[in-house]
């Protein structure tokens, strides 16, 4: 079958808290992909100890074979005991999914799984099974592209008790208030920020706990080259656009006005430059026929360095961050391609020198090409998506 995922979540924190006491772990094997969320009790430092420990816990075993009670009793034994409750407590979901369609999900005390298939709403029936004295429900099922699975703290259905709604958010209304979503959203990212947007506004913006929701959506590989910078010897130029139009089915970026060129004359295919300044910062983009997306070079890259940062680092908060990610300029263009329409990135750079980026007045960042690269392949690769990079 050969599906992959994508997948992606969104916390709010307690208010007034710094921390938050929900943790997530995304992980990949050879042949699955793995989603933990993990609910420490309480909230604040206590229970973002106990949500990272069992995340980690969890991940670690599960990477390395172990089985379900082998887990539990590791947890059990492991999570320091509250001295205030006298329990050691968090609560845990996880979901595996494989590439031939497998799926295998974990329920200890949070919330119900939201399946959606064919855009209903499919009930996952339980299986529940004692271990170490714990409640928990293991299900095996079978996914297809086109699914969506979203796995939430239960920050999700206390959102508005005592204020708005007099019982919080009822799972049910929230699996109704997704389906709606996902019929017009068009990645994990969205689906799960729509939602965790839903439950911050019946907080009034001021949430009573620690709320999370994480998604994961079953779809097609979608690979996406991106070029940058002239090889260092321009005898390479021939080979180096052959390797990066090499994929029919992966869609094309050339980021720099030198690579741009090389690109056109290799291709043998006229390049036509907009003249649109949607953002004063960023240079316009340009076109040239058969590839998808032509972009000016370092200041673009260094924009969509920054916010796949904002991504990574939990920082799409509804409007904010997507009325940027939606912006027709050519960072935003990249940034979105990569967040939302990207499970492999394959980077063709050149590593001859350029004299304008070796400037001293220019901001760090905007240094060498190759600081840029390696920012972007460590920040992509924390999103949970291999990055290759050749270099010619």
């Amino acid at each position: 079958m050969g599906i992959t995922v994508d997948v992606a979540y969104k916390s709010l924190n307690k208010f007034s808290e710094i921390l938050c006491g929900d943790q997530v772990e995304i992980l990949k094997t050879a042949d699955s992909d793995i989603l933990i969320l993990a609910d420490g009790m309480g909230s604040g430092v206590k229970a973002n100890i106990l949500s990272t420990l069992t995340s980690k816990i969890l991940g670690t075993m599960f990477l390395n074979g172990a089985t379900l009670e082998e887990c539990v009793d590791t947890i059990v034994q492991t999570l320091p005991v509250c001295q205030v409750r006298h329990v050691a407590y968090s609560t845990f979901s996880i979901l595996q999914v494989f590439q031939n369609g497998e799926a295998y999900l974990v329920e200890f005390d949070n919330p119900g799984c939201i399946f959606i298939q064919d855009g209903k709403l499919v009930p996952i029936p339980k299986n529940l099974r004692t271990i170490e004295g714990k409640q928990i429900n293991e299900y095996r099922f079978q996914v297809k592209r086109g699914d969506a699975l979203i796995l939430m703290s239960d920050g999700t259905v206390h959102a508005g008790v005592g204020q708005l709604l007099n019982f919080g958010w009822q799972w049910e209304d929230i699996a109704a208030y997704a389906v709606k979503q996902y019929a017009v959203t068009v990645s994990a990212i969205r689906l799960a920020a729509s939602i965790c947007q839903a439950c911050d506004e019946l907080y009034m913006m001021r949430p009573g706990d620690d709320t999370t929701v994480a998604c994961m959506r079953i779809i097609d590989k979608k690979s996406v080259h991106l070029m940058t910078g002239p090889a260092s010897n321009p005898e390479d130029d021939q080979k180096m656009v052959a390797n990066f139009m090499s994929d029919a089915e992966a869609k094309t970026v050339v980021c720099g006005g030198t690579s741009a060129t090389i690109v056109s004359r290799v291709l043998n295919r006229p390049m036509d430059v907009s003249l649109d300044y949607s953002d004063p910062e960023i240079p316009p983009i340009a076109y040239i026929n058969g590839i998808d997306l032509v972009t000016e070079g370092v200041l673009t890259l260094n924009r969509v360095l920054q916010l796949l940062r904002r991504f990574v680092q939990n920082e799409t908060v509804a409007e904010d961050f997507f009325e940027e990610l939606d912006k027709p300029n050519g960072a935003s263009m990249i940034a979105r391609m990569i967040i939302e329409d990207c499970t492999e990135l394959h980077m063709y750079v050149g590593k001859a020198i350029n004299s304008a980026y070796q400037n001293p007045d220019l901001p760090f960042d905007l240094g060498i090409r190759q600081n840029l690269v390696d920012q972007l392949k460590k920040t992509i690769e924390e999103m949970g998506k291999p990055v290759t990079v050749t270099y010619y």
